[in-house]
């Protein structure tokens, strides 16, 4: 925790690219169980984090402490990544990381979720996205249905 136990929302910096790869494996096995099992390790991921995540999106992470609890990626307007550690779900990290997104991209923000993830897909309702098409598993590498949400300030 901070000194004040409180969470902080900042930009994401090329130190914090270890971190955010064990957030973002972390958080797809215990939030998607239905993926396939992940090919790639962590050294893997944290060098794609650095040379594509944090090259091309504007990231942010949640830290409290000196931990990195989630992290949130904007590529345009349209949210590529908003991942939390398992362990603080449901705790209002990731409103602040959508505020923080929504803050970025005024003109409104689009993103893609698998239809399965219907506790993604529930919190990005309750946050205003509406469904504006569904797709039958063409455009993800992982070949599941997806759909394609926006909010329109």
């Amino acid at each position: 925790m901070t000194d004040d136990g409180t969470l902080q929302i900042r930009d994401a910096v090329e130190a914090d690219a270890s971190a955010i790869a064990r957030v973002h494996m972390d958080s797809r096995a215990a939030a998607m169980p239905y993926l396939p099992p992940q090919r790639r390790g962590h050294a893997e991921v944290v060098a794609w984090v650095r040379e594509v995540v944090l090259r091309e999106c504007r990231v942010w992470v949640a830290v409290r402490g000196a931990e990195v609890v989630g992290y949130a990626a904007l590529d345009g307007d349209v949210l590529d990544h908003l991942y939390l550690r398992p362990d603080v779900r449901r705790q209002g990290v990731g409103t602040l990381l959508l505020d923080e997104v929504r803050r970025g991209s005024p003109g409104g923000v689009s993103l893609h979720v698998f239809q399965q993830n219907t506790g993604a897909r529930a919190f990005y309702e309750r946050h205003g996205f509406v469904v504006v098409d569904t797709n039958d598993r063409e455009r993800n590498m992982e070949k599941l249905p997806d759909m394609t949400l926006r909010w329109v300030p």
